[in-house]
């Protein structure tokens, strides 16, 4: 599998800066086209989400994937069928437009590359948003912890791993992580950090060793782009939301909607109020 590579962005593609640009501002950024690549480092402070949209005969067997997979499936969002709007996620917020790219599949493991669904829309699709990594991503730079992957001004590494998800029904496949390096305290640090971010993936489920975890050439991502590791660096592996690209591949139905891997959809929501009202119903 090549890996796939996002365009680079950098703070000049809209009018604030990246961190502190608004989630709506940064929507209608990309809406408008003036945002088409990552939003890693954008609207800090606020979840991110992966994107699965499928036809409603397919939504109740992934909704019971999500709920077996939460590491790497951390449902934040579902919309009903034929709706392209998610109120509890954002004012203003349009699912067919508001990412700033998404694939789409036609029964097949070939994909379009699309900036827009609003021709491929259908009234029985229905949209999974799922937690993102990149939520977790701005506790761990307020820290101090720097992010090589953001400094260089590129996407997350990503990589397909031998470490198999729970099956429902039909949807199955191998977990897919995102990979950030650190020194050795930095990592540390930045463990405890995801840790307290449930619905962005949480703590890690590898350190160290990537061919222990099926990952044969760490400069060789599945997605997103290569990696910046230094001397003495410890590879930190994360779960990831295009696990259910994966499992998606394997049930093929006649469409199927993802987001082009590290282009999310930045939501409204606070990612810290949000873990802290997890937090509390589950206590």
């Amino acid at each position: 599998m090549n890996a796939t590579k996002s365009a680079s962005c950098s703070p000049t593609t809209v009018s604030e800066s990246a961190s502190t640009i608004s989630p709506l501002a940064l929507r209608h950024a990309i809406r408008s086209g003036k945002h088409r690549g990552t939003t890693t480092g954008y609207a800090s402070g606020y979840l991110q989400g992966n994107l699965a949209i499928l036809p409603a005969s397919h939504a109740d067997e992934f909704l019971k994937f999500c709920v077996k997979n939460p590491k790497s499936c951390p449902l934040i969002g579902m919309s009903e069928p034929g709706s392209p709007y998610i109120p509890e996620l954002g004012t203003d917020l349009d699912i067919r437009t508001d990412l700033p790219g998404y694939r789409v599949f036609r029964g097949t493991i070939d994909f379009e590359s699309v900036s827009d669904l609003t021709a491929v829309w259908r009234d029985d699709l229905v949209t999974f948003v799922l937690g993102c990594s990149f939520s977790f991503e701005a506790a761990i730079t307020r820290s101090g912890v720097p992010l090589r992957h953001m400094d260089a001004n590129r996407n997350v590494p990503m990589y397909v791993t031998n470490i198999a998800t729970t099956p429902a029904g039909r949807f199955h496949g191998p977990l897919v992580v995102s990979m950030r390096s650190f020194k050795p305290s930095d990592a540390i640090r930045a463990i405890l950090y995801s840790d307290r971010y449930r619905l962005a993936h949480g703590a890690p489920v590898h350190i160290g060793d990537p061919a222990s975890i099926g990952i044969s050439d760490l400069m060789k991502p599945d997605f997103g782009d290569e990696p910046v590791v230094n001397e003495g660096d410890i590879p930190v592996f994360w779960a990831c939301g295009v696990t259910p690209q994966m499992a998606i591949r394997n049930v093929l139905p006649d469409l199927a909607i993802t987001h082009e891997p590290g282009l999310m959809l930045v939501t409204d929501v606070l990612a810290e109020a949000a873990e802290f009202s997890l937090q509390t119903k589950t206590a």
